[in-house]
């Protein structure tokens, strides 16, 4: 039966635990025998927490046995991104400037994952601080791509991703500042939860753009990321049983979302779209033409703020940092409060706009990332590639970040190819609904 505890869901293996026929501690054993031997182990994870996990796995065991499990993960093994701190584990969020750098206190959403009963299997590795779409990273590794090992897994959550597509987790725990929960899940024919900015706590989690960062799981299915966002918030679950696309209202966003598209990702939106329609769901176009000018805001916004939280730690050794992450970071140097200050007021405008343009319809859909995985090498050895790539990998999911959304990427027939759903500020429960729909729709 272990064999098969690799391609498990979250909450099928959580169902098998209440059931009795996998005990916590066994399937923990499992998994970080898996780590200790693949091929990929070392480019995953940047250090698994094998003692941590087995106490964690023995007292779920524990409650199984007395029939006090703490929810339906209780005992489930995942992983976490390399930026949520870890009492007495280093936390280094993919940065030699953060080399051995030891928090005393678990980050809150880990506490609170702890106390609901998951066990934390380690650390997976990231985007250097967080701050590319890409997943590429020569500090500390670049972990590979379920679909092919010499391209990116897309980041940040490079890790994480990489982690559930190779059988190393059940599911892994990321943040998404501009898509770096959903382009690695998308990348990777995973699902991937972007919450809404202030839902889940950011207390211990090392920041990139505090105005921007947000806490999301990665899993094999619908049912997982919500029972994740359930845990990381000690709620009920959202219910979703009888969940339908026979009344849905879709909107397609024409503008920016669809341009420069590339074969394989068009190829996957528009099957997708079919199967959503065939479905029962209802599918509009519509044209927000203030969504390029909000991207057009989106360097002031972002670069500015990263270097203000930044910029000392990284001018004391920015000889330290991969040269294309630190001048990305330097770009925000330039950037005149005035400027800030006037982008934040009319980026609230456009969000009023966007929320008046859209109002009434369920969601709107949009291919999850306009590019496949970039190869890694050649983003190394060609300046071009690397620009023409890092722009458009997040350019779609970014959207979702400036617009204040939560959002939901679901694997389409196309390896590598998401197609995403965005819905208001605090829609998650209606959204996982949705998603759970159109994930049968779209299997």
């Amino acid at each position: 039966m272990s064999n098969t505890w690799s391609n498990m869901t979250a909450a099928d293996l959580g169902r098998e635990i209440g059931l009795g026929r996998i005990n916590p501690v066994e399937l923990t054993e499992f998994f970080l025998e898996k780590i200790a031997i693949h091929s990929h182990s070392t480019r995953i994870y940047a250090r698994p927490t094998p003692t941590r996990a087995r106490g964690e796995a023995m007292g779920a065991a524990a409650r199984a046995k007395s029939g006090l499990r703490r929810g339906l993960l209780d005992g489930v093994p995942i992983s976490w991104k390399d930026l949520f701190d870890t009492a007495g584990i280093a936390t280094e969020a993919g940065s030699a400037l953060l080399k051995n750098r030891i928090p005393l206190h678990d980050a809150k959403v880990l506490q609170t994952a702890t106390r609901e009963g998951l066990v934390c299997l380690g650390k997976t590795h990231m985007s250097e601080l967080a701050f590319s779409g890409l997943g590429l990273n020569p500090i500390t590794a670049t972990p590979p791509c379920v679909n092919d090992d010499q391209a990116v897994a897309g980041g940040s959550t490079s890790g994480g991703a990489a982690s559930v597509a190779f059988g190393l987790a059940p599911a892994a725990i990321g943040s998404d500042t501009g898509g770096s929960v959903r382009i690695p899940a998308a990348w990777n024919d995973l699902v991937g939860l972007k919450t809404t900015h202030g839902r889940l706590s950011l207390a211990g989690a090392v920041p990139l753009c505090e105005m921007f960062d947000t806490v999301g799981p990665l899993a094999r299915s619908v049912e997982d990321c919500a029972l994740l966002l359930a845990a990381l918030e000690s709620r009920k679950p959202a219910d979703l049983t009888g969940a339908s696309l026979g009344n849905a209202q879709f909107l397609v966003l024409n503008s920016v979302a669809l341009d420069d598209l590339r074969p394989r990702p068009a190829l996957g939106f528009e099957d997708a779209l079919t199967r959503l329609s065939r479905a029962g769901a209802q599918i509009h176009q519509i044209d927000i033409p203030e969504v390029a000018e909000a991207m057009a805001l989106a360097g002031t916004l972002f670069t500015a703020e990263a270097y203000g939280i930044w910029g000392k730690t990284i001018e004391a050794a920015p000889e330290k940092m991969f040269p294309r992450i630190l001048d990305r970071f330097r770009t925000g140097a330039a950037i005149k409060a005035g400027d800030y200050v006037a982008a934040w007021r009319r980026l609230h405008e456009i969000r009023k706009i966007w929320a008046e343009k859209t109002a009434g319809y369920d969601a709107v859909l949009l291919p999850t990332s306009p590019i496949l995985p970039p190869n890694a090498h050649r983003l190394m050895t060609d300046d071009a590639y690397y620009v023409a790539e890092n722009l458009l990998a997040l350019r779609n999911t970014r959207i979702g970040n400036l617009m204040g959304l939560c959002a939901l990427t679901l694997p389409t027939a196309q390896p590598s190819c998401g197609v995403s759903f965005m819905a208001g500020p605090g829609q998650e429960e209606r959204l996982l609904r949705l998603g759970t729909a159109a994930e049968r729709a779209l299997a």
